[in-house]
């Protein structure tokens, strides 16, 4: 009964956390841009649209993070405990070190380390979901590309469509509008994260998992989500209303497309490479886009890898008591962290040497 408990306490706390996160950064360019300018307003519009979306179509996604990655057979109420503390604990190690990671990616890490740790993973479906997570922000890219140039051009010509322009008022309902559609595709693809272990382990049904998993994560986004919609209203890419819908639109599109398949999609990346292309656009790729791009490239790798360790260890650790395999994975990790030090500490020296010599 503990175990119990305790995996809907972990997976009720995600889904918490992922409306504070994911959904609520939905309305940052309509905020930032103070198309709507009531901060509580914007996350109770953000709630209500993350919760009808995991309503409506939360459920093939549920199904895939729950029996599409490793067979639901295996699944016991521990392991789907140790998979959520897994992909949890990563995230708050992320954040403490300040490094942002996709829900869906740790999610899918998370149980890929179970499936690993038990030889019991289904790899077609594997590659198919890592092969869209690059696929799509890509598509993201070019489109919000192509649309950049059309509202460049339409902008130039009708200056009555900027943020001056006359009609600010409904162009500014539009992007709120687009945040909350970006919002229901979050709802959609998201809540599976949370939810989707409890459903494969016959904890909770498909519909009672979709509707417990959406009300907690509009619960996140109306009480931890405020500090996340101000950050990214004030540091978010400096965007017309027009590209903000844009970006907005296209993202909610393709994640909900990617959720109508079952699909996990890191909305973050999606959202990202969405802005791009639209500053792609404009200036081309630039030296601050490249850093961009370097920082999605991380993150694309970090978030599955470092949950599919730690879940890994936790099930040799507490289920399996496998030590062997924990000292191999541990000392392998030390092992790279300590090459990736050296590497660092070696470029640090090595531009010092530089700007010590072209001082001279």
């Amino acid at each position: 009964m503990f175990w119990t408990y305790l995996a809907f306490i972990i997976a009720f706390f995600f889904a918490m956390n992922i409306g504070a996160s994911g959904t609520a950064a939905s309305m940052g360019s309509a905020y930032g841009a103070d198309a709507i300018r009531n901060k509580w307003l914007a996350m109770v519009l953000v709630a209500i649209a993350a919760f009808l979306g995991a309503v409506l179509g939360g459920g093939e996604v549920v199904k895939t993070i729950g029996n599409g990655i490793i067979p639901s057979k295996i699944l016991t109420i521990e392991l789907v405990v140790l998979i959520l503390a897994g992909a949890t604990l990563t995230l708050f190690i992320a954040n403490l070190m300040g490094i942002p990671l996709s829900t869906s990616e740790v999610t899918v890490g998370a149980i890929v380390g179970a499936g690993i740790a038990y030889r019991s993973l289904f790899i077609n479906s594997l590659i198919v979901i890592v092969a869209f997570w690059v696929i799509v922000p890509i598509i993201s890219f070019f489109i919000t590309f192509f649309l950049g140039k059309l509202i460049a051009k339409s902008e130039k010509r009708w200056p009555s469509l900027t943020k001056q322009g006359k009609w600010k008022k409904w162009l500014g309902r539009v992007l709120v509008l687009g945040g909350c559609f970006e919002a229901f595709s979050a709802g959609m693809n998201n809540v599976a994260n949370a939810v989707g272990p409890l459903v494969g382990a016959g904890m909770l049904s498909t519909t009672k998992g979709i509707w417990i998993g959406g009300l907690f994560v509009a619960i996140g986004a109306v009480l931890l989500g405020g500090r996340v919609i101000e950050t990214n209203g004030k540091k978010i890419t400096k965007l017309s209303l027009l590209e903000g819908s844009a970006v907005s639109f296209t993202g909610g599109t393709l994640v909900t497309i990617a959720s109508i398949f079952g699909l996990p999609i890191p909305l973050t990346q999606v959202t990202t490479c969405g802005i791009l292309g639209i500053g792609a656009s404009q200036n081309g790729i630039g030296f601050w886009q490249k850093g961009v791009i370097k920082k999605i490239l991380k993150v694309w790798l970090i978030s599955p890898l470092a949950s599919l360790v730690i879940s890994y260890t936790l099930i040799n650790l507490l289920i399996k008591t496998n030590f062997y395999n924990i000292i191999i994975i541990l000392s392998t990790l030390i092992a790279a962290l300590g090459t990736l030090s050296l590497y660092a500490n070696i470029r640090k020296e090595n531009s010092t040497i530089h700007d010590e010599g072209g001082g001279i």
